[in-house]
């Protein structure tokens, strides 16, 4: 079987809302790639900031020893998460779990607790965001919190907004760019998976595929918010690119015959198939990407 594409980029984002790292390869988990959507940053009710409502967030930067992204790495008691942000000093955070509990974090439908990484990183955030401010970080051994069970059963994730993956294909970046005045770079769609490869927006149509020797679904069209408005070198909102998406990528133009609710779609989530416990699996970039099951257009796509 031909290859239908390849990843060209993988990309990590710690701290939700906040930028990514871009990778050579990440290991897989049960949530997503390890790392990714780990910690949040909430208010003085436990509800999470996102750059919806704190487009300054763009402008924050998170590095992560490279060698966190090795297969079985764990942390010793000098790794670190390096924080920064214009005009702000860096804030270091141990990667070793922390010891305090934040009680009644929330995250769209989810609550419940996390763990606290502690006053000098709450100080920074405060004063950053200009408001009272905590990072906390999910605690995978006390909490779960499930994908909708409408199109992806018995799996989870983290502080991702709805499923473990969203995967982009360059092809369909470049023919949106190709609509309007001023490309965008991809950050603004914030993938976990670039392919390059394949025809603009064919990944709409993949329901299953595999990546180097592992399966992944794709349950659902990636519905996109305000965020890939938000300039994430300047954290200015703009009208581009979601008024060319509402045009070209609505439910209107690529799902005429169901309901209408004004969303527009770019991109595809998916959901890891293998069982990802024990020694982490890597997915690397230049992993040839298989589709192995597909429908015939965006129409026919969950979403």
């Amino acid at each position: 079987m031909e290859a239908a594409a390849k990843i060209s980029s993988i990309f990590i984002y710690p701290v939700k809302s906040c930028r990514g790292i871009s990778v050579p390869h990440a290991p897989l988990t049960p949530t997503g790639f390890r790392w990714d959507r780990q910690w949040l940053i909430v208010n003085q009710k436990g509800r999470a900031y996102t750059q919806r409502v704190e487009p300054k967030l763009a402008l924050v930067q998170v590095d992560l020893p490279i060698e966190a992204f090795s297969q079985g790495w764990e942390p010793t008691k000098d790794s670190y998460m390096v924080i920064k942000a214009p005009g702000m000093d860096s804030l270091k955070v141990l990667l070793s779990k922390p010891s305090g509990v934040a009680d009644g974090v929330s995250v769209w439908e989810w609550s419940g607790s996390a763990l606290d990484e502690g006053d000098e990183a709450s100080k920074w955030f405060t004063k950053y965001i200009g408001k009272p401010s905590r990072l906390v970080r999910f605690n995978a051994a006390s909490e779960t919190r499930h994908v909708d069970p409408e199109y992806a059963r018995g799996h989870n994730i983290m502080f991702s907004d709805e499923y473990p993956f969203m995967l982009l294909s360059q092809e369909s970046l470049d023919a949106l760019n190709k609509l309007m005045k001023e490309p965008v770079p991809v950050n603004r769609f914030r993938p976990n998976i670039l392919v390059r490869g394949c025809e603009p927006f064919s990944e709409d149509t993949w329901t299953k595929i595999k990546i180097g020797q592992f399966s992944f679904d794709g349950v659902k069209l990636c519905s996109r918010c305000k965020v890939p408005s938000i300039n994430q070198d300047t954290a200015i909102a703009g009208p581009e690119p979601n008024e060319t998406l509402m045009k070209v990528r609505s439910d209107k133009v690529l799902r005429p015959n169901d309901k209408q609710q004004g969303r527009i779609y770019f991109g595809q989530n998916l959901v890891c198939k293998e069982s990802t416990e024990g020694n982490s699996k890597l997915v690397k970039v230049g992993d040839p990407v298989f589709v192995i099951q597909k429908v015939s257009s965006a129409a026919e796509a969950a979403a």
